[in-house]
Order: C-alpha cells, then structure tokens, then sequence
C-alpha cells in the first residue's frame, strides 16, 4: 500500500509558502461587520488562533450530501476567510466496509481520493492555504496571515492490518490520528458497531475488549512519530485504553458530553476526567445529533416512530444512524428530513452548555472545537465556518475571559501537538 505519489505530490506543493497575501484584509472585514458581536468580541476572535479540530474533506469538484445549503464545503476557504477560522484539521476519513483485501484497496482508493483533494486546495492560490506539518508551521501560518490545513485519519481500516503503513500517512502529512469510525476494525472497537442487515442485530458490542494487539501497536507508532492520538469515535473500553497507553496527551476531535446527550459516541465522565489527566482535550461539535437531549422522552418516542415508519431498527445509537439502509433515495431523505425536524436545527446555546460542562468539570485547559463539518454538522448560528464568530460571542456573554477563548479555539490544540512532537523519537525518520 503506497501512498508516496501523494506525499510526493503534496510536498511539492510545499508546506508553509507564498500564496497571495489578501487573507488578513479578507478575514478582519466580514468579522468587523459582525452585527451581534459585543464590543471586544471582534478583538478577541481576531487575535486567538482559530483551530476546527476535526472536519470531512470534500475534495474540490466533487459533491457530498454533507455539503453546506450552498452545496459547497462548509469550510471552504472562503467560509474560513469570512468567519475567522485560521486552520482545520481536515480528515482522510472512511467508513465501514468490507475487512478483506478487496474493501482494503477500496478504503485506500478513497483516502487517496481525499489527500489528492487536500493537495488540490493548496495549490490553488486563489485559497491562500498551506498544508503544515508542524507548531511551529501552525503558527507561522498564522502571523502570516494565511489559511492552515492540518491532515488528520480516521478509520484504521485504510491501513488493512499493516502497522506499518502509519508511516506512510505521516510522510504525507498526517498529524492527528483517530483509529475508528463507525464499525470495529482490526484495531480497535468503535463506540459505534455498524447494523448487520443480513442478521438484523448491530455487530457485537465488543470484538477485541478495546483495542486489539495491532491496536496497541498503533498507538505506539503514533507517538513514536510525533503524532496525536485522537480516541473520538473509540469504545469506552478502547478509549481508556489507548489514554493509559498514549505517552503524549490525547484529544477528542469531535465528541459531546454523553452525561447531557446519551449517545454512544459522547464521551462519559471518566473518559472526559481521564483526557483531562493526560493534559488533552475534548472537541465539542456543533452536531445537532451528538447535542439533542436525550432525557426527553417524548422526543425519543416520536424518534422511534420516526425509524420504525422507515423500516429501519427502532432503537439507535444516534437517531439518523441507519439511513444508509434505505436504498429508495426518495425514502431516505424523507427519513432524514423527519428526524432533522424532530431535533430542531440546534443552537450555539446547547455546543455551549457542552462546552461549560467539560470546563467545569475538568478546566479550560482541556476544552476546545471540532466541528464535524461535511459530515452532517451544524446548528442554528454555526452551520458552517463563516459562522465561527458566534461562538467567540456565546463564550464573551458566558464570562470567558480573552484568555480562556485563547484557549478553547486553538490553544489548547497547539499546546498537546507541540508536546506530540516533542516525545517523537529521534529514530523515525522524517
């Protein structure tokens, strides 16, 4: 499994260089003209360095169902530009799939696809954007004005079962790392097994007890390269297990707190405690399905109506899951459209009463935002990066200091990558 045409290509591309210099005029203006911002609210956005921790690639000239309204990617470089986004970490994602050699070369080919799509931005000048590969490259990217694009993984599933390849996704840029998506892999348990439909039963709970030797094994590697490893998306079990065995912090790139919204992929108190301990952080998202208050029984009944009218499994893990069952595209998106009318479009309000709860339970050191985005993301003031802002004033009108904002939206992440970095070994090459 090769990767380095890719790496290649991307490193010709450059990391931190010259593309224009219009971004800083472009970004200060939409900001300024803010209308709900409070007096230092511009200020304070303006100057923190302003990191999505986690969002889909949809490479240039492809479409996705996840897209904005406008059928675009929800952080496009303009929509950064006019929300103040300063960098993303935009993931080589896959999904479940076959685990065999077939559906191996399938998720590589997809990976592919979206690496190639990543380079594709850069090279546009037009974007202003630079891939970076490190801190230091993070905040130079910054001060000069220009948008960063940090690579992350999800699903260890594109690796088959060769540790080894971890390497390779390195060398083409890859920082941050998440072993899981929907569905267990040789790797690790997901918090998310996928719904056989032949048998008609979600996959067992667990199939390795958390992470699996090769599991282990990546988690190491991870660290030895000076990577971040990021548990968004593992089991509780495998979660826990990869936070003791990580020697550098970790992070959630995107995962809400299960104790306000029970779904099966939000974080529990130990896991946001134990991330804590480690000197990592929890991402929160804007993700009306991860933010819906599952304490509302009636809404959890109209939910169930909603799933069982459709033909799919009543009970859920998060109440859009096995829409992809549904092969009449017709069917699908009355589906979808229903449960999305039933959870409401969300509010800044609710992310930040997640985001409180991580603050007070474990401090501000270990909070920030990932928002998902081209994934099925966004709520009511935040549907997409241009909309970056109103978070900035929920957490002005909350009591967050200058300083703690700082923090939340991309200090905290530089924090746990330079200490990623500092712990990579001196023997892994480049």
């Amino acid at each position: 499994m090769k990767l380095l045409s890719v790496a290649a290509m991307i490193a010709c591309i450059g990391v931190v260089g010259a593309c224009g210099g219009e971004i800083e005029q472009q970004k200060a203006d939409p900001v300024a003209a803010a209308p709900a911002a409070l007096p230092d609210t511009q200020a304070i956005h303006q100057s923190a360095l302003v990191v999505d921790a986690h969002a889909d690639i949809i490479p240039p000239g492809t479409t996705s169902p996840y897209a904005g309204a406008d059928g675009r990617s929800q952080v496009e470089p303009s929509k950064m530009m006019a929300g103040g986004v300063d960098a993303v970490v935009m993931s080589v994602a896959v999904g479940p799939g076959p685990r065999d050699e077939e559906g191996y070369r399938a998720a590589r080919a997809v990976a592919h696809e979206k690496l190639t799509g990543v380079a594709a931005i850069v090279a546009d000048l037009d974007n202003n954007a630079v891939l970076v590969r490190s801190a230091d490259d993070l905040v130079s990217a910054h001060e000069a004005g220009k948008l960063a694009l940090i690579l992350g993984f999800q699903n260890a599933r594109i690796l088959g079962t060769d540790v080894a390849a971890l390497d390779e996704f390195y060398d083409a840029g890859v920082r941050v790392f998440a072993l899981t998506h929907m569905g267990h892999n040789d790797f690790a348990d997901s918090s998310r097994p996928i719904f056989i439909g032949e048998i008609g039963a979600h996959e067992a709970e667990a199939e390795h007890g958390g992470l699996s030797r090769l599991g282990v094994a990546a988690v190491e590697r991870i660290n030895a390269l000076g990577g971040i490893v990021d548990i968004s998306q593992l089991s509780r079990q495998a979660a826990l297990q990869a936070i003791d065995l990580s020697k550098a912090p970790v992070i959630a790139s995107h995962s809400n707190v299960r104790a306000l919204s029970d779904v099966s992929r939000n974080l529990s108190d130990e896991e946001i405690d134990r991330i804590a301990e480690t000197g990592g952080v929890i991402h929160v998202a804007p993700f009306r399905g991860y933010l819906f208050d599952s304490r509302d029984k009636e809404l959890d009944a109209n939910i169930r109506a909603v799933r069982r009218d459709a033909g799919v499994e009543e009970d859920y893990l998060y109440p859009f899951e096995l829409y992809w069952e549904i092969d009449n595209l017709e069917a699908r998106t009355a589906f979808t459209g229903a449960i999305s009318d039933l959870l409401g479009p969300g509010s800044v309000d609710v992310m930040l009463d997640h985001i409180d709860y991580v603050a007070k339970r474990v401090g501000v050191d270990h909070v920030g935002v990932g928002t998902d985005f081209n994934h099925g993301s966004g709520i009511e003031g935040f549907a997409d990066a241009s909309e970056a802002l109103n978070v900035t004033v929920g957490l002005v009108e909350r009591g967050y200091s200058a300083g703690d904002i700082e923090k939340i939206w991309g200090g905290n992440f530089l924090r746990v990558l330079r200490e990623a970095e500092r712990l990579r070994l001196p023997d892994t090459g480049s």
